[in-house]
């Protein structure tokens, strides 16, 4: 009897013992597979960070250098309306066989010249957040719509430069072929473009420049044209969707610098 008791009490000992064994290990294993889960887990959230991160310093730098060529080309839309105010006063009551150096740098900007007014934005890196999803990684939602707001603005300028160009090829660009003094323009661009026309304006230098084709001149044609094309398309573009882009682009800066700390 005492050895079946004794028996029986080993027995519960090592049942016991196993019991605990099995628990401790059950409680490693769940340790290692929670650890490792945190430590997947931290990964990723560290992982997105640092592409949150890297994101928004380079859309940052990419909206910064906008913001600074956006102001240069609404400052190109004022000369350029400038030029073309010039123009339709001229063509008011002035002679068309005048010349002049004024006359020669307003009728050049407001028919010829117009790279300095179109605004093409750096798109690289918003594409990217808007194709691949990369946006959720903008935790703020402020900051997701004003991305949102970007984008909106940036196709509003689209559509509004492309119903401009329509209108320049349609009735501004014929004004430039039939009337502009094609000599002084050789004379004037035999050493560069851009660069040799704002030397010009600024030098004592003067080209001498005559209207061509003046007896084919319809000065109510030419100014109803110019007028449309001034305020209809390079004004309201300029006050409009320029504007919206300037505030959506400086509003974004503003909650990038506070979100990720740039500068």
């Amino acid at each position: 009897m005492e050895i079946l008791e004794i028996t029986e009490a080993s027995g519960k000992r090592n049942f016991f013992n196993r019991g605990k064994k099995y628990f401790f290990e059950f409680v490693l294993l769940f340790l290692a597979v929670f650890l490792g889960f945190m430590a997947d887990n931290f990964r990723e959230q560290y992982s997105e960070k640092q592409q949150a991160n890297e994101l928004a310093k380079s859309f940052y730098d990419e909206l910064k250098n906008d913001s600074v060529e956006v102001l240069a080309k609404v400052d190109g839309r004022i000369k350029k309306e400038q030029a073309i105010e010039y123009m339709v006063s001229f063509f008011k009551d002035s002679s068309l066989t005048s010349s002049s150096k004024n006359l020669s740098i307003n009728f050049l900007w407001a028919t010829t010249i117009r790279t300095p007014i179109i605004f093409t934005p750096r798109t690289v890196v918003l594409e990217q957040l808007k194709s691949s999803g990369s946006i959720r990684h903008f935790k703020s939602k402020e900051l997701q719509r004003l991305v949102e707001d970007l984008s909106v603005a940036i196709d509003y300028i689209a559509e509004r430069q492309a119903l401009e160009a329509k209108v320049y090829d349609e009735h501004i660009e014929p004004i430039m072929i039939n009337h502009m003094d094609y000599d002084f323009q050789y004379k004037l661009f035999s050493t560069g473009i851009f660069d040799r026309m704002a030397q010009y304006e600024k030098s004592d230098e003067y080209i001498p420049f005559h209207l061509s084709q003046t007896e084919k001149i319809n000065r109510h044609d030419l100014i109803n044209a110019l007028g449309y094309y001034h305020t209809n398309n390079i004004k309201s573009t300029r006050l409009i969707p320029f504007k919206e882009y300037v505030e959506a682009n400086t509003a974004l800066l503003k909650s990038l610098r506070k979100e990720f700390q740039l500068k």
